[in-house]
């Protein structure tokens, strides 16, 4: 409060433009693939085009024929590489074994990686590439979710239970209790395969710096990982690989894990010790991670007062042959309603695919179009308004881990969402509500996504010039990460946005974790701030070594930083600039670098999470069953804001999402030939500027001095929690028919 008072309005909170934001629209953004480098080769990677098998033979003499063709890599001639499974393993790897690429003739999913064309053009490479003639045995395999359910197990456990935990245990007597539950709705939801299709292309140009040192571009959401991967895989001292990431055109979590073109692209430049680039074609990019299809099934009673007495969710989930790929799907619905018996389980399908890959909300805009469309059946069941009903069930604390919320504040997302959409305006009846010869509907739901924190590293200086330089390894996805943690800096240390550097998406950076989970601002944000505080102590012990100085008796909390200077709280006319200090400290640089750890012992006693309401219409053609949405309003609760700018264009990004997930986006299998058949973004749909109409975005104001130094929880994904769900249920408001299975077609309204 002090520093607010001297140095006026604070940055944090601030709807400030995106510092990147010219750099982006004018072009002079270079992302992974357009990093000029002398004497660079261009790979192609072939995929293998059965489903399951072996490799017979790889003739490559008709494409080594072609001029400008180099070499081409198979697991016949590929060069020594690590030989533990765990080497290959990375920050978001589930419990199994990772796909370790050109390990052997073994074909485990359609789409495979099995060879790398290199040559001197993109375009040689790519049409060499068409002449690479393959021969292989076929086996049985199996793709279908559905058809295989009878096989579903629990999965595995690990280390990744600490981020995605089980489904948690029964509470009472559930089978009881819904069977003498007055009011009952039951529902069983399909979700179909999605893939994350980012506008960039994933791409890796390695610069080979001689004697096994290598300068990486990458498109990655964790530089760091990529460093230790390259590293771990080719037997290299991970100081000597450096992974950059300076701008990334979109991943929603298809870069959290280092793709294969990484691989690829190092391989070709240890062996022939030339800068190589691969970049992966849009059909490639469906050849590696993916929402999983998942089939749910739920049971809720209440009772006659509409008070949820029984839950039951669950869930059954596409995984791969060698990894046990899971999401958090049923443990929501016990953490929102705090019924009294509960019975959640969630299993794994192993098949023969790819392993999926957290894509944005995984698991929880899953899970909770299965518990916020049985909680509006349950509405309609009982005569009472979907908003009401939630009210009527709201919880005060945590039922299922029995603790209370660092902070909620949900009832205010549900009525400030409600008066700002009109929701008093909704009659209750389906097909009640006309526009012409359109079918009005309103739909509203509940989204909520747990709030989290990892450790990580920031480094902070004052330079000789007394302006501050931040650094961290951390990425920027698009998520506004450089201009948010220049606030945070610029805040700490008193100083105009001006004289703030920020640097990131540099391995050799300060320590960042992966950028997902909406934890990165909560994460390096807090390591941001502890990296300045730790830096303001050392310039406080600085000064007081000066001549004459007036701080020799000061303490860190009698001082405030601000207006470039360091001033007493007792006598702001006592100050010191920074410039000043720097040239008592014989113009050398101060520097500070620091740690930001979740505080275990004091988060463990509380649970953690940002909460949404999504209110959506939608309009219905009587005769044609197109679907539009005309109106949504989200409402965030999320703990501290701070670029209310960059926070409110995450949580559109989550609705214009929410209307894909919802109503066009799915990746179509045919499983008599175990492949996706729309591997391309002319048929896998996604929303186009038509589309969208009128979005709005609330931020309820939360203070939460519990989850982390900043009181924030992260937008990320609580964008996109909730409104896919109410579209379902505007649509049933609208037509009266309950469609359950993602995307929802014209078709099952006609």
């Amino acid at each position: 409060m002090e520093q607010q008072k001297l140095s006026g309005r604070p940055l944090v909170g601030q709807a400030i433009s995106r510092l990147e934001g010219y750099e982006k629209v004018t072009g002079a953004a270079r992302y992974s693939g357009e990093f000029n480098v002398k004497d660079l080769l261009y790979g192609y990677v072939i995929n293998s085009t059965i489903t399951k098998g072996k490799i017979i033979s790889i003739d490559t003499s008709k494409a080594e024929a072609i001029p400008g063709v180099i070499t081409v890599f198979h697991h016949g001639n590929r060069p020594s590489l690590a030989w533990f499974s765990m080497q290959y393993a990375d920050m978001d790897a589930p419990p199994g074994t990772p796909f370790r690429p050109l390990q052997n003739g073994e074909v485990k999913y359609n789409g495979q990686p099995i060879a790398l064309l290199v040559a001197d053009s993109f375009e040689t490479a790519r049409y060499a590439a068409t002449l690479v003639k393959v021969v292989y045995t076929t086996e049985e395999f199996q793709t279908d979710l559905i058809g295989n359910m009878a096989k579903a197990r629990a999965p595995k456990g690990g280390l990744a239970t600490f981020l995605k935990p089980p489904p948690p245990k029964p509470f009472g007597d559930f089978e009881k209790a819904f069977e003498a539950a007055p009011f009952k709705a039951t529902g069983k939801f399909i979700h179909g395969t999605e893939h994350h299709n980012p506008m960039e292309l994933f791409t890796t140009t390695t610069v080979y710096n001689g004697k096994g040192k290598l300068t990486i571009y990458d498109k990655t959401q964790g530089t760091v990982n990529c460093q230790l991967y390259v590293a771990n895989v080719f037997g290299l001292h991970f100081k000597d690989v450096r992974v950059i990431s300076p701008y990334v055109g979109g991943a929603f979590g298809s870069g959290l894990r280092p793709q294969h073109q990484l691989f690829f692209s190092v391989m070709a430049a240890l062996e022939l010790k030339r800068n190589v680039r691969v970049t992966l074609d849009r059909h490639q990019m469906f050849t590696f991670g993916h929402r999983p299809p998942t089939v749910q099934f739920t049971r809720f009673g209440a009772t006659v007062d509409g008070k949820v007495t029984a839950l039951n969710h669950e869930a059954i989930a596409e995984t791969s042959r060698f990894e046990d790929y899971t999401e958090v799907v049923v443990n929501w619905a016990h953490m929102l309603y705090p019924a009294q018996n509960t019975l959640f389980k969630y299993n794994l399908v192993p098949l023969d695919v790819f392993s999926p890959l957290d894509m944005r909300a995984p698991g929880g805009s899953t899970g909770l179009h299965a518990i916020e469309s049985t909680m509006d059946e349950l509405a309609y069941q009982l005569k009472i308004d979907p908003l009401e009903l939630r009210l009527i069930n709201y919880a005060e604390r945590d039922e299922s881990t029995d603790r209370p919320y660092s902070s909620k504040e949900l009832r205010k997302c549900y009525l400030q969402g409600a008066e700002q959409f009109g929701w008093n305006k909704r009659s209750p009846e389906p097909r009640s509500m006309r526009n012409g010869h359109k079918l009005v509907g309103y739909g509203m739901a509940t989204g909520i996504w747990e709030a989290m924190q990892l450790p990580a590293r920031a480094a902070a200086s004052i330079t000789t010039e007394g302006k501050l330089k931040v650094n961290s390894a951390v990425t920027d996805i698009g998520t506004g990460t450089l201009t948010v943690m220049s606030q945070i800096a610029a805040d700490e240390m008193g100083l105009p946005l001006e004289d703030v550097s920020f640097t990131y998406g540099d391995s050799k950076m300060a320590f960042a974790p992966i950028q997902g989970g909406s934890f990165t601002i909560s994460s390096v944000g807090s390591a941001v701030k502890a990296a300045c505080n730790a830096l303001k102590k050392k310039i406080l012990k600085k000064a007081k070594t000066m001549d004459n100085s007036p701080f020799k008796s000061h303490k860190i909390d009698e001082v405030v930083f601000a207006d470039r200077k360091m001033i007493s709280i007792a006598n702001p006319s006592v100050f010191i600039s920074y410039s000043d200090i720097i040239a008592a400290n014989d113009h050398k640089v101060i520097k500070s670098v620091n740690f930001a750890m979740p505080k275990a012992l004091k988060l463990k006693k509380y649970s953690r999470a940002a909460h949404s309401a999504s209110f959506v219409e939608v309009e219905v053609d009587e005769e044609l069953g197109t679907i539009n949405v005309t109106r949504a309003v989200t409402a965030v609760a999320a703990g501290k804001i701070i670029n209310p700018k960059t926070a409110k264009s995450q949580i559109l990004g989550g609705m214009v999402w929410s209307i894909s997930k919802a109503l066009r986006e799915e990746t179509i299998s045919d499983h008599r030939f175990g492949k996706y058949m729309n591997m391309n973004i002319a048929e896998y749909h996604i929303p186009v500027h038509a589309d969208i109409h009128d979005l709005d975005v609330i931020f309820v104001e939360e203070q939460d001095d519990i989850v982390n130094e900043l009181g924030t929880k992260g937008v990320g994904e609580i964008g996109l929690a909730a409104m896919p769900s109410a579209i379902a249920n505007a649509i049933y408001h609208a037509t009266g028919k309950r469609i359950n299975q993602f995307p929802i077609h014209f078709d099952q309204l006609l």
